[in-house]
């Protein structure tokens, strides 16, 4: 069967989360998404994993229910250490087959750092030792860099990462399959890595907020259990992990180089002709994920991989609406055209991907639906993201196309 999995979100017990971020909500928002498989977040904390035994029922598969949703155990876990006289920031997801898993995990790490402090706890732990931890406790588990890209707390960030995955993970790097793109990079750009080509390149929406699941996720065509899903990724199994769904990532909140206080935002090109400095105040500039990728990598701007899974960019539906209306996302009437396309034609994630072009045209509003058509087709308008600030994204620019992508074509 094919579905929509995102296995990376917060819950209620994160800080800077909604909390509408409890299992009914989110449970909830999956169905208006389209998302049938979910990480639940956060089992590192002791009152969301009572409450996760509480409400959720598992599937005898290494998945769990509630509502008609499934569920994955996950968890994100901050590292801040110190290794050959540098200070790293690196998070990592966790998903895991059992409690029984969770529990083993979490016994361990209590006695590292406070897992209550914080839904996503923040540890003194070199990551190849969380790795470790993690594997001891299950080899079933799935450990998971997230966000790989992103400046300050990822693998290969420009303020606090590393150049090679081996020198992060050590001996355990073998036993890591999948790593998280991230909002600010999409997978063309990391093929641009040869030394990623073994990975499979998930997404995944990093939601602290129940609106937001789903803003990337990733596809698959199998059964809803938990081996199957591992296997697929393990392998790159092109026929079960069918595509992934990706922001552009130039609305990523740090794409571009900049200063956000000065309001500076450059291209790699521009930060290497100011010397990688703030002309207005001459502060080092927060290098994002574009120039990173270009300082790794070891291949030209275009290059596909013959192992390479698809994806597909796309703009969230009350984005879109918005955008046709010329209103803020969060009014009434962007609320209500949403959750009435919905009630006409299904999910969020059939209206951008799969409702024929023409029964859109006959059953939405029509700018909602060429804004639907534009993205389908990459023909959008992105002011990059930079330093913390999120890109700008406008399908109806009145310069027109301006981003158009032929691998986003050859899936619709």
């Amino acid at each position: 069967m094919e579905f929509v999995a995102d296995f990376h979100v917060h819950s209620k017990y994160s800080r800077a989360t909604s909390r509408d971020m409890d299992v009914e909500h989110i449970a909830q928002w999956a169905k208006l998404k389209g998302i049938s498989l979910m990480g639940t977040g956060d089992f590192t904390h002791h009152l969301w994993l009572e409450e996760l035994k509480t409400k959720l029922e598992p599937t005898g598969k290494g998945l769990l229910v509630h509502q008609g949703v499934h569920f994955v155990l996950s968890a994100e876990v901050s590292s801040i250490y110190s290794k050959g006289g540098r200070t790293y920031r690196i998070h990592n997801v966790i998903l895991a087959p059992s409690f029984k898993s969770v529990d083993a995990i979490n016994r361990v790490l209590s006695g590292v750092g406070n897992l209550s402090s914080d839904g996503r706890p923040i540890l003194g732990l070199d990551a190849e030792d969380l790795a470790r931890i993690v594997f001891e406790a299950d080899e079933n588990c799935i450990l998971i860099p997230g966000h790989i890209w992103t400046p300050w707390f990822s693998l290969f960030g420009s303020m606090s990462g590393f150049d090679r995955i081996e020198d992060c993970f050590g001996k355990q790097t073998p036993r890591i399959f999948a790593l998280e793109t991230g909002l600010s990079s999409d997978p063309a750009m990391n093929w641009r890595l040869s030394a990623l080509d073994r990975f499979s390149l998930v997404s995944n929406s990093d939601s602290h907020s129940p609106q937001k699941i789903g803003r990337e996720a990733n596809v698959f065509n199998c059964e809803l259990d938990y081996q199957e899903i591992r296997e697929a990724l393990r392998t790159k199994d092109k026929k079960k992990f069918l595509y992934t769904i990706e922001f552009f990532p130039e609305e990523g909140k740090y794409h571009y180089d900049g200063h956000r206080l000065c309001g500076i935002r450059f291209s790699p090109e521009e930060s290497r002709k100011n010397a990688n400095k703030c002309p207005k105040c001459g502060k080092p500039l927060t290098i994002g994920v574009m120039n990173r990728i270009v300082q790794l990598a070891d291949r030209k701007e275009g290059f596909v991989p013959d192992n390479a899974i698809p994806y597909k960019n796309l703009v969230p539906l009350d984005e879109i609406i918005a955008d046709a209306k010329q209103m803020g996302k969060g009014s009434l009437a962007v609320e209500k055209e949403y959750r009435g396309m919905i009630q006409r034609f299904g999910t969020e994630f059939n209206i951008l991907t799969k409702v024929p072009q023409e029964e859109l045209d006959r059953g939405a509003h029509p700018r909602v639906a060429e804004g639907i058509c534009r993205v389908r087709a990459g023909r959008v308008k992105v002011e990059p993201g930079y330093d913390g600030e999120y890109g700008k994204v406008s399908v109806f620019g009145d310069e027109g196309p301006v981003r158009k992508s032929e691998e986003q074509i050859s899936l619709f």
